[in-house]
């Protein structure tokens, strides 16, 4: 099984097209030790030829464009995406949607409440049915029982969705009512290998069942959005911290550091990186914090094979 970082970067993308931190100075002015990133999602397959795209960002033409096995010449019109899933409703994970609406009908697995966003207060779902249309897969949540399911045209994968503690958009109808499946994420195995990758760029709460996910996984793939828990306050882009965005900052006691330093997996990499985060300054001594903790930092192009 072979999986694919198509971007790693959080909404906007690295460096954001409107933000003058210093990350994103300095990385136009040519002065920063960094990678270019697009904004996350990752591609999963078990034969190499018929893709999962988890997510699809609104960076996904130039992902496409930079990842030669989602674009067979098998016939004249031709795409190596045999389906979507879709971890939430974000602007940032759904709006590349629209952008695969040349093709067939995008055979598309979420949850219920991510299906009733896209339908009611972002309407992707009824503007694709005037292109290429969408066949909803429904992914089942169970709060006590985690149980795998097969997706058609994605042989030799299995996928276990996790409910996790989170809001739904601010668009959303539920915004301020919580329903179970607004946020996943995901155990993806090997069916050939067992092997397991835990996927889950949004984690702002390690509740007991994610925990015990991630001690059962050989890859975690996990949120690494922000270093602080005040980092958007002090720099004077946000009023909120880290947890109140949905996300498990790096540093400080019970940060993603103290969690992945208790994991045995294999492989620990942070994904969803955001632009202000001190970790994509590749000479900054949170870089160097991390690769000390055996934490990757995952970029565009990554390639992890289970």
């Amino acid at each position: 099984m072979k999986i694919i970082v198509l971007g790693s970067s959080a909404g906007g993308g690295f460096p954001q097209w409107n933000c003058n931190c210093s990350n994103c100075d300095r990385m136009r002015r040519g002065t920063l030790k960094a990678k270019a990133r697009t904004q996350s999602s990752i591609a999963v397959s078990a034969d190499g030829e018929n893709w999962l795209l988890i997510n699809a960002s609104p960076d996904i033409l130039a992902q496409i464009r930079a990842t030669p096995a989602l674009q067979p010449g098998r016939q004249p019109r031709d795409s190596g995406i045999a389906a979507v899933l879709l971890i939430d409703a974000q602007v940032d994970h759904v709006t590349g949607l629209l952008m695969l609406r040349e093709g067939k009908p995008i055979p598309l697995y979420c949850t219920a409440s991510v299906w009733d966003d896209l339908t009611t207060g972002l309407p992707l779902v009824p503007v694709l049915s005037h292109y290429c249309g969408v066949q909803w897969h429904p992914l089942p949540i169970r709060q006590n029982h985690m149980e795998p399911i097969e997706l058609a045209g994605i042989d030799g994968i299995r996928i276990t969705p996790l409910a996790l503690l989170s809001k739904a958009p601010p668009y959303s109808p539920h915004r301020e009512n919580p329903h179970p499946g607004d946020n996943i994420g995901l155990m993806i195995e090997n069916r050939a290998t067992g092997k397991k990758v835990f996927y889950a760029p949004g984690l702002g709460e390690i509740e007991p069942h994610v925990e015990a996910a991630m001690r059962s996984a050989d890859c975690l793939l996990v949120d690494g959005t922000f270093w602080s828990a005040d980092e958007m306050i002090r720099l004077g882009f946000s009023t909120k911290y880290a947890a109140d965005m949905g996300h498990l900052p790096q540093s400080g006691p019970g940060g993603m550091i103290e969690c992945l330093d208790s994991m045995d997996a294999g492989r620990k990499i942070l994904i969803h990186i955001n632009n202000t985060n001190p970790i994509l300054d590749e000479d900054s001594e949170q870089h160097a914090t991390l690769l000390r903790h055996g934490i990757e930092i995952a970029h565009d192009g990554m390639e992890i094979t289970l």
